[in-house]
């Protein structure tokens, strides 16, 4: 590999000459000269000839074997954006496959700039440009490595600016591709640029402890070498560097002294074949204790991003730990140039390769989550949560397998299947059991998604769910369903102010209501609707515009108090203060983005929300409502063995549900239990506690208001 200072064309062309053919190499050089016309005259930071960067990008990319295509596109990849030279000229020069690589990589040039809304916007740009073509994003890492390798030439908080954003995007792409040489080099700059001062004291401290460890590695080296050979397995052992960046990462995430990391000694052993990858694994474990639960088996269940390897933890001579990586020579080339590796577009049928179709998944991941998320900021958000977690990996019935990240649940994988299983699903069987769709699943488990056709995701589903797609599915249905329920509430809303002058909708004047559109910059009718259910426009206020002076509008209580029928949806919410039920006289809060927020009438944070009375509503409840209702109970008893058991069952056996209960002692004698169940109405409730004062035990209960 020449350096920088080495490099020229007659060296780079001489170099491809390796892999790709003498016309192909042509192509090559004539790009190259066509990029130093177009950039003739311009300079880097650096002083150095414009040239010299594309020529450094197609450099990295040809140390990864690419295409001449792409390697064209390095060299013309800032051509369309600095100079005057368009798109269309580049596909009559060379090809329009060269004039889209470049033009993609162009549209990438403005990310990540400081506002928080652009930078998601042009993460999203990159995201289009890589469904389309791969390369444009292996052009655009390798573009950011040779920035990062001339950081140096930068103002400080330019020099800060870019390290941040490689460390937080291009280092985990680079790992979800699977080019862990790019990553690690990538977070070793960025590491250095970002914290100088850090950087440096742990440069110092691992080369004293190299010094001191050197003998200990050695003789751990020899002696897995040695006993390798004796088994008549061909290896090459050899012990891991760790890094700075990691290392550090490792001291902050897990609260660990530099003396505890580098404490453990790290090996990586080479071998011909997947079977000696497992012989190999046997023979150190006989040659050296295995810590229980520390090994991961990548070799027949792969990570997301191709990687393979098997991964153990021993206790070596005198008990000093030590991390042992076991592959092949092609699992090691992957691992250290991922999809660019082996980089292939299309086999001899058609079909996509491997590591090309694990990125296209991930690819087309993106393109839905980009699809679903509400704005550019909630999808780079999820697309964070995705870009690298630690896996757990578990089977469909069907026995397929499925990576997920750590901490995932059932409705993770039910999106993961696909999302209309994820917006139907009601329930879940964890190997065989009904489980809670909350619960955190673990390697190795099978998951049954138990599915209703109507079902809806819950609200609930955002506080536990972990991956991007989940989060985001969620969101976008949810949107939906607010979206149509708050439309048939603004209508009910409109309607029934307008009933109060003898009018409906219809009745409205088309040019009227142009004219409030207009003023209120809404689209359409049904977004006004929408607007009034949410709660960010007064249907009274509305309606006065509506019929302009032709009447005087009666305030909100005159039009007749809004029943309440329990199937309004997100809409309508119920106030977590005092716990309305049907039954009690209730208040209504239009309140903004939210809809109607229900209360009881003498509760206390009304007191308040009545000075604004134009955001009172009169409400009432349905004579029959579809829903159940959360109510908190106090329960004052004496301390029994199992009467927290006996409680419950005791609720259970009224029809009610348990949400909540928890027990704190108020004496040696006596504890309090506050518990929230669900009930239909006063009526249901009175059942409960009725049944409740059987228990001798219990000596008051009492309804908790605010």
């Amino acid at each position: 590999m020449l350096t920088a200072n080495e490099l020229t064309i007659d060296s780079f062309a001489s170099d491809l000459g390796s892999y790709l053919e003498p016309a192909q190499i042509d192509q090559v050089v004539k790009a190259y000269h066509f990029a130093e016309g177009a950039h003739k005259g311009q300079k880097r930071k650096s002083g150095e000839p414009y040239i010299t960067h594309p020529l450094a990008v197609a450099n990295i990319l040809s140390d990864m074997h690419m295409d001449h295509q792409c390697l064209m596109a390095a060299l013309l990849h800032d051509v369309i954006e600095d100079t005057s030279v368009p798109k269309h000229t580049l596909g009559q020069e060379f090809d329009h496959e060269v004039a889209e690589l470049v033009d993609g990589v162009s549209k990438l040039k403005s990310m990540f700039h400081s506002r928080a809304e652009a930078q998601a916007e042009n993460f999203q740009k990159m995201t289009l440009a890589m469904a389309k073509d791969i390369r444009v994003i292996l052009v655009k890492l390798a573009d950011r490595l040779h920035n990062m390798r001339t950081l140096g030439h930068l103002d400080g908080d330019r020099r800060r600016r870019i390290a941040s954003e490689t460390l937080e995007i291009y280092a985990p792409i680079a790992l979800r591709l699977g080019m862990n040489n790019i990553r690690i080099e990538f977070e070793e700059l960025g590491f250095r640029a970002m914290y100088p001062l850090r950087s440096s004291m742990i440069e110092k401290a691992v080369r004293k402890a190299r010094g001191n460890r050197k003998e200990i590695v050695s003789n751990i080296q020899e002696s897995i070498k040695s006993t390798l050979e004796r088994e008549g397995i061909t290896a090459k052992v050899f012990g891991r560097e760790k890094h700075l960046y990691s290392i550090y990462d490792k001291m902050r995430s897990k609260r660990k002294s530099f003396n505890e990391i580098m404490d453990v000694f790290g090996f990586r052993i080479l071998v011909d074949s997947a079977d000696n990858c497992y012989r190999a694994l046997g023979t150190v474990h006989n040659l050296y204790k295995p810590v229980a639960g520390r090994f991961k088996d990548y070799v027949a269940i792969p990570k997301a991003n191709g990687y393979q390897s098997l991964h153990t933890t021993l206790f070596g001579m005198h008990g000093i730990p030590i991390e042992i990586q076991i592959r092949t020579h092609e699992m090691e080339s992957f691992a250290n140039n991922g999809i660019a590796g082996h980089y292939l577009y299309k086999t001899k049928d058609g079909s996509t390769r491997g590591s090309h179709e694990r990125a296209r998944e991930w690819m087309k991941d993106l393109l839905e989550l980009q699809q679903s998320a509400g704005n550019s900021l909630e999808f780079i958000e999820n697309v964070k949560i995705d870009l690298f977690p630690d896996e757990v990996y578990v089977f469909s019935p069907v026995g397929e397998i499925f990576d997920l990240p750590q901490g995932a649940t059932p409705v993770d994988f039910a999106y993961a299947l696909h999302t209309d299983i994820g917006n139907t699903c009601v329930a879940c069987r964890i190997d065989r059991r009904l489980a809670p769709l909350s619960a955190t699943l673990e390697s190795g488990q099978t998951v049954e998604i138990i599915r209703a056709p109507g079902a809806q995701p819950n609200p609930v589903w955002l506080g536990f769910v972990v991956t991007g797609k989940a989060r985001s599915s969620i969101r976008h249905t949810l949107k939906q369903q607010q979206k149509n329920e708050s439309t048939i509430l603004g209508r009910r809303l409109i309607e029934r102010t307008l009933d109060h002058h003898g009018l409906t909708i219809d009745d409205i004047d088309q040019a009227k209501l142009e004219a409030v559109l207009e003023e209120r910059k809404i689209n359409s009718l049904d977004d006004l609707l929408s607007e009034i259910g949410l709660g960010n426009q007064m249907a009274s206020i509305v309606v006065k515009r509506l019929l302009g002076n032709v009447k005087e509008l009666g305030n909100s209580e005159e039009s007749g108090p809004l029943a309440i029928k329990g199937t309004e949806g997100l809409v309508v919410t119920y106030a977590r203060c005092c716990h309305p039920i049907p039954g009690d006289p209730i208040i209504g809060h239009v309140s903004a983005g939210r809809g109607i927020v229900i209360h009881t009438d003498t509760c206390r944070n009304m007191v308040e929300l009545r000075s604004t009375p134009e955001e009172i509503m009169g409400v009432r409840w349905e004579p029959k409502v579809a829903q159940e209702f959360s109510v908190e109970l106090r329960i004052e008893l004496e301390h029994q063995r199992g009467i927290i058991a006996v409680v419950a069952s005791t609720v259970t056996e009224a029809n009610a549900n348990i949400e909540r209960i928890n027990m704190i002692e108020k004496d040696a004698h006596l504890g309090i239990v506050n518990m929230v169940i669900n009930v239909q109405d006063r009526i249901h409730l009175a059942n409960v506690i009725k049944r409740l004062r059987t228990i001798k035990a219990i000596s008051r209960i009492v309804r908790v208001r605010n």
